[in-house]
């Protein structure tokens, strides 16, 4: 009988705090940063805090990757070292990366999963890094399921795709706009983010087109209800995004997505497992439009949507609420709504004025449909309100929200020469027995009950007992006291073997005929950093002409291509040039803000688009 296909659940962390609660709340894996080469530099964390999470999430068999995706240079090469000797020290086990030197580094045996900044969106890059060595590989998140299943069907490691928040305008790895603006690389983690700002669409002389608005920030993914397909397509990992993200936005969305993932292996019938072991109890319901978001998209995941508006947040790169009704009068300092939804004090409301900006106010005061804000606010009837803070829903995530526990079978019985011996095993394999001295007492009253109370008392341990087996008369005597200390020692031996027997994964072997994904000579967009990476494409006859634009900082005496996206800023508006009435634009399209402007580049062909930096005049 052919073995259950795993699948895990990868949730961020912005720090060790953050990553147990993932975990707690349903994750098989979470991905964290070190105190150096993660591509969120805002998301630092210690070795020592690094091995707390690991040591908690190893007893549920949950996983910790380390993100080192950052470009590394010539000078750093021996500081990335000591860093990944340090993590594999202390039990990680992988590294997600970017920067191929590290293929040439003198470095332990620990997995590495190559990152989205690979840029991974054709099954011949997919095979490319399957055979450089790469444990697991992390999908582009422009594929679409088709995309998807040909590279899964192409590759023997297992896939990672992005299931839900933030989106990269630009193709992950390949977006130099920030750089070039400020002097920020988004491949070293200090992207400034040119994607959220609001810009002037406007046409070769200047001419504004339309409103200004957010042309370039895309809606959150949200997959939450296509996990079985992208199952059916051969995904194995399931990433959440958010290591910049509140522990509150992460455990809902985790619990969320958890669920949503039990409910596809349940109906495989034995086909599929979870990585992790242990079982979730929430005291909360998740719903992930009650944590931040941009509204949501599918992206393409059923190829390029047809339409427009479907995926970018032109109007706001911020989260504006989940709609809870319309404003239907103004009277004094109340505003009369009409809602489904039941608002409290504290409540953080928002709306759209008739200039097109988002406005917010907080709640003083509800009185059934009325509410009184805690300062003037210009509304009026007819405006939609949105709820982007729900005192009430805060108030519960402040407390502790979800418990996970392994359940346990537990026997109890008489040794030899006067000791009794309590074993514990769970659902994968682990068994161990401990005993101690206990001379035979007989008892005037039924034991059985008050003996099972104490070894049921599992405290703060991730433990719950289940069945429990009592083979012990029920007139023997035992004080609760050597019960107690019984059930500790076998608990912390149960503990100990758990650890001493997890499974580790390992990188695997390099290919000595590796093809290369690209058949021309590799330039800036490859990001190659160091000589380290340069070696590596040399060692399989693989031209690097260009190094990354990080290293060179080309002048701009030429146009830049600083975004390639397959978004389409024109299919957004509704003016595709292969559509009727797609002309109601101008060719070029510009997009202009304080102290930058691009020009945007349509490949029909392809259906995408290029965001260029003009040359210097």
């Amino acid at each position: 009988m052919q073995s259950p296909k795993t699948l895990e659940l990868l949730a961020p962390a912005r720090d060790a705090v953050i990553g147990i609660e993932a975990i707690k709340h349903g994750a098989d894996a979470v991905y964290i940063g070190a105190d150096a080469f993660g591509a969120r530099v805002a998301a630092r964390n210690s070795i020592e805090d690094i091995k707390s999470l690991v040591d908690f999430a190893h007893r549920f068999d949950s996983r910790v990757y380390v993100t080192l995706n950052t470009l590394i240079y010539d000078d750093e090469l021996r500081e990335a070292e000591a860093l990944i000797r340090k993590l594999y020290t202390v039990g990680v086990d992988a590294l997600i990366v970017q920067d191929l030197s590290v293929l040439r580094m003198d470095i332990p045996p620990i997995a590495l999963h190559a990152s989205t900044q690979c840029d991974t969106r054709t099954v011949a890059k997919a095979k490319f890094l399957e055979d450089c060595g790469f444990s697991q590989i992390v999908l582009a998140r422009e594929l679409s399921l088709f995309q998807i299943k040909e590279i899964t069907d192409t590759v023997t490691v297992p896939v990672e795709v992005f299931v839900h928040g933030a989106l990269c305008v630009s193709y992950s790895g390949d977006c130099q706009a920030s750089l070039f603006a400020t002097g920020r690389s988004a491949n070293r983690g200090e992207c400034a983010q040119m994607c959220r700002l609001p810009y002037s669409l406007v046409d070769e002389n200047g001419n504004r087109l339309a409103a200004d608005g957010h042309y370039l920030s895309l809606r959150d993914m949200n997959r939450l209800d296509r996990l079985a397909d992208l199952v059916d397509a051969g995904v194995s990992s399931f990433k959440i995004e958010g290591r910049l993200k509140e522990s509150d936005y992460v455990r809902n969305t985790v619990a969320a997505y958890s669920r949503a993932l039990d409910i596809v292996v349940d109906a495989s019938c034995g086909g599929y497992t979870r990585q992790s072991v242990g079982d979730v109890r929430l005291n909360f319901e998740p719903d992930v439009t009650r944590s931040f978001n941009r509204r949501f998209t599918s992206y393409f995941l059923d190829g390029r949507p047809s339409g427009a508006a479907s995926m970018a947040s032109i109007d706001s790169p911020k989260w504006i609420g989940r709609r809870v009704g319309v404003v239907k009068a103004v009277k004094g300092h109340g505003i009369v709504v009409k809602t489904d939804e039941s608002l409290n004090n504290g409540d953080g409301i928002g709306f759209f004025g008739p200039d097109g900006r988002y406005n917010g106010f907080r709640v003083n005061r509800v009185d059934g449909n009325v509410i009184y804000p805690a300062s003037d606010v210009d509304v009026s009837s007819g405006d939609v309100l949105y709820r982007n803070r729900d005192k009430k829903r805060d108030d519960l995530m402040a407390t502790s929200t979800a418990v996970r526990t392994i359940e346990i079978d537990v026997l109890l019985r008489r040794a030899d020469d006067g000791y009794i011996a309590l074993s514990m095993s769970d659902s994968s394999g682990h068994r161990v027995e401990c005993s101690t001295a206990c001379p035979v007492e007989l008892s005037r009253s039924p034991q059985l009950q008050a003996r099972e109370r104490v070894i049921r008392k599992t405290g703060d341990t991730i433990y719950r007992v289940g069945r429990f087996t009592d083979m012990i008369p029920d007139d023997s005597f035992i004080a609760a006291s050597l019960l107690a200390d019984l059930r500790r020692r076998t608990i912390a031996a149960l503990d100990e073997v758990k650890r001493a027997t997890y499974k580790f994964d390992y990188r695997r072997s390099e290919k000595s005929d590796i093809k290369s994904f690209r058949a021309d000579a590799l330039d800036r967009h490859d990001n190659v950093a160091n000589r380290l990476a340069r070696k590596f494409y040399h060692d399989h006859g693989i031209e690097v002409a260009e190094a990354a634009a990080e290293v060179t900082m080309p002048d701009r005496s030429a146009d830049r291509r600083v975004m390639n996206t397959r978004y389409c800023l024109r299919r957004e508006l509704g003016a595709c040039l292969k559509t009727p009435g797609g002309s109601k634009f101008p060719v070029p399209l510009y997009l202009k803000a304080q102290g930058v402007e691009y020009r945007l580049d349509f490949d029909c062909n392809k259906c995408a688009m290029n965001v260029v930096l003009p040359a210097k005049k």
